[in-house]
């Protein structure tokens, strides 16, 4: 194993955690891009969520071409590229703004999208190897602590960038219709400069990674990842579970976030700049801080037993989301981002859990079941159309919530037949 005192340990750390923190930043900007782009193309909450689709779907069509990638390319070439991939995608954002087309949005976003999915599929995994496997919960969670940080910088940063250009909606209403659509255009276009910035921002980290030696982890190189078949990775239990929670966390998480700004002037009245604020700094804030606290309580609390009381709150806290108003409203939504925070990469982790040789493809296979993101909010969308009510969307979230609960639950017994054959003499306690 590589010694984590080295410098060469410790700077390829602080890149892969980078990674981490961009995937986040850019996934954080979509809550701001989805009011902006509904507003300037006329959107229902349903279209609207064709957003989320684009980004998530590319987690499904890519996870499994991302697996075979790093098997055979190795996890430098892999990052590289999916660098490379989330840099296209960015600055595709300036012609999409040119041609004024919704779907070259959309193409946009599903070319970032490819790039974060062999991002994720790589960096995962990786960190979970990069130390002992008895730490790997804590490992991942204290990297996507920096995902959490991005989550509060996002929304704030990219209000004041992207939603404060142009007239308000009674400006709009009251201009002739060559003169609204003129105005509704100019906003669109105000997408360019802060995708432009973040493309090229992300093409020096690829530099950077070109010249960068990753340590060797498990015993192996960074580029022999050791090789595993779908089929004999569907076979590991942990495995299937786990994406099977995966796709109703993302489901959950995209649904409570993307739609946060469309709910909170709803059901607490705010102006949509406000509401963006209460993402960052409420939301964002709240699951950064609960990613932190998460892995500090990990070290006395077993993650599945954590997991399962965090999938609990929040399912209450989605129950009371559906029919609090003002305040209280958002701090259910707020309260539910603090206890999603360790969801992500707990799951992530208790998946992979005894995974071994298995763990490239197990990852592709996780990763593959963020496509939730893509299919669930379309339903919040359908609920909320319907129902002309958004609060009665979070009844998605809510039973996305409950299944994650019964992961965990599936998780502590697994770990309970395993502390009983473990032998004493092996020096190592288990937290059930």
């Amino acid at each position: 194993m590589t010694d984590p005192s080295t410098r060469q340990y410790r700077f390829s750390l602080v890149m892969i955690t980078t990674l981490f923190f961009m995937w986040g930043f850019v996934h954080n900007l979509d809550p701001i891009l989805i009011p902006h782009l509904r507003r300037s193309f006329s959107l229902t909450v349903l279209e609207s969520a064709l957003v989320d689709s684009a980004v998530f779907i590319a987690y499904f069509v890519m996870a499994l071409p991302a697996g075979l990638l790093i098997r055979r390319a190795g996890y430098k070439a892999a990052i590289i590229c999916g660098l490379l991939l989330f840099a296209t995608g960015s600055l595709m954002f300036i012609p999409a703004a040119n041609t004024q087309q919704y779907i070259v949005f959309l193409a946009a976003l599903f070319t970032i999208a490819c790039g974060l999915t062999i991002l994720e599929t790589a960096a995962n995994p990786y960190v979970t190897l990069l130390g002992r496997p008895d730490r790997a919960a804590q490992r991942i969670n204290l990297a996507q602590s920096f995902n959490g940080l991005a989550a509060t910088l996002a929304p704030i940063i990219g209000a004041r960038l992207i939603l404060v250009h142009g007239a308000d909606d009674a400006q709009l209403a009251a201009m002739p219709e060559a003169a609204r659509q003129a105005a509704l255009a100019a906003e669109a276009a105000s997408v360019k400069g802060p995708y432009m910035m973040l493309g090229l921002v992300i093409l020096a980290i690829a530099v950077v990674f070109w010249f960068l030696k990753l340590p060797e982890v498990g015993g192996r190189s960074d580029n022999a990842p050791a090789k595993s078949s779908l089929g004999e990775a569907l076979a590991v239990p942990s495995i299937r579970r786990g994406a099977i929670a995966q796709f109703f966390y993302v489901g959950a998480q995209v649904c409570v976030f993307s739609f946060f700004i469309l709910y909170a002037t709803r059901s607490a009245g705010v102006s949509p700049v406000t509401a963006a604020d209460y993402l960052g700094w409420g939301c964002g804030m709240a699951f950064m801080v609960g990613r932190f606290v998460g892995t500090g309580l990990m070290r006395v609390v077993a993650p599945a037993r954590l997991l399962w009381m965090y999938a609990l709150a929040c399912t209450v806290l989605a129950a009371v989301a559906m029919v609090a108003t003002g305040v209280a409203s958002l701090a259910a939504v707020i309260g539910i981002a603090f206890f999603m925070s360790i969801m992500f990469p707990t799951i992530f982790s208790l998946g992979l859990q005894g995974a071994g040789h298995h763990a490239d493809m197990g990852s592709g296979l996780i990763i593959m079941a963020i496509v939730g993101g893509a299919l669930l909010p379309l339903l919040f969308g359908f609920v909320s159309d319907v129902t002309h009510n958004v609060q009665y969307g979070y009844a998605v979230p809510l039973l996305c919530f409950v299944v994650i609960a019964w992961f965990a639950r599936s998780s502590l017994r697994q770990a309970s037949r395993e502390a009983r054959v473990t032998p004493s003499s092996m020096g190592v306690t288990k937290r059930v």
